[in-house]
């Protein structure tokens, strides 16, 4: 026990340079724009004092993790699309921890983020491929009937609720329903969304998910709690994330918390997913 604790202090020394050597611009930058302090005659006191004002390593890996998200971020070019960063950082840290959980594909490095903050007449379902840094899709969906009108306001884990339920979920496997093809949700964030499969919903496409329908009417129609997608878009897009991909429902709830939105678990998943 003796040596496996001397070999993981070792690879947690080697990772900190590692990520002392990436951030260390950062860092340099920061020094750059603190003003001189003036001469200290106590050498000792100098000493203490600069090794009280570098960064300690939990502060270098949440920059590190920042300056990550970022780069995704931009590399991506969803801001252009309405997909706000902290959405994004938030389906992001969700997509890390279930990751770490082994919940996810090896084969799909795939996440799909839907904005239900945004009105219905917006795009705001994304499907980002993660390691190929592009957008596969970016498109309507529609919310449930008794989540709101035009804007989601309203949402429940509950049966026969009729409403959208937000966080985190694992897409399973298709099948062919009254909708047509479809494709099984499992909702992973407790008293959020885990009756998602006993309340069958799932992914489909819906003839109310359509420009002509927002022309005619202001907004799209509504399923029964369903993200239902564009008919001429829904095999491509099914086809796409089945089989254990990532699923954030993001929404104007203030009180939605979730355990995959722990930052330390994501950002040890990332350092080792770099190292």
């Amino acid at each position: 026990m003796e040596n496996q604790s001397v070999v993981h202090r070792l690879r947690l020394k080697r990772r900190a340079r590692r990520m002392a050597r990436r951030i260390l611009p950062f860092v340099a930058s920061l020094f750059m724009a603190t003003p001189l302090a003036a001469p200290v005659v106590n050498s000792k006191a100098n000493a203490a004092s600069m090794s009280n004002a570098l960064p300690s390593a939990k502060s270098l890996q949440a920059a590190f993790f920042s300056q990550q998200l970022h780069d995704m971020y931009r590399d991506l070019n969803v801001e252009a699309q309405g997909l706000r960063y902290e959405v994004f950082e938030k389906a992001m840290t969700g997509y890390l921890n279930l990751q770490h959980d082994g919940q996810l594909s090896d084969d799909k490095q795939l996440l799909t983020v839907v904005d239900f903050e945004l009105p219905s007449t917006e795009k705001r379902l994304w499907v980002l491929d993660l390691e190929a840094k592009q957008v596969k899709f970016h498109t309507l969906v529609a919310h449930g009937h008794n989540s709101g009108e035009n804007v989601a306001t309203n949402f429940s884990n509950q049966n026969e609720s009729n409403m959208s339920s937000l966080g985190f979920y694992v897409t399973q496997g298709e099948y062919v329903g009254k909708h047509g093809r479809s494709l099984k949700l499992n909702g992973v964030d407790e008293g959020y969304n885990t009756n998602a499969l006993a309340r069958s919903v799932v992914m489909h496409g819906a003839d109310y998910v359509s420009e002509e329908f927002i022309q005619q009417y202001g907004r799209l129609g509504r399923s029964l709690g369903c993200p239902a997608l564009p008919m001429d878009q829904k095999d491509e897009i099914i086809e796409a994330v089945n089989g254990g991909t990532c699923l954030f429902l993001n929404g104007p709830d203030q009180s939605y918390s979730s355990k995959y939105l722990d930052e330390d678990v994501a950002m040890n998943t990332l350092l080792s997913a770099n190292s």
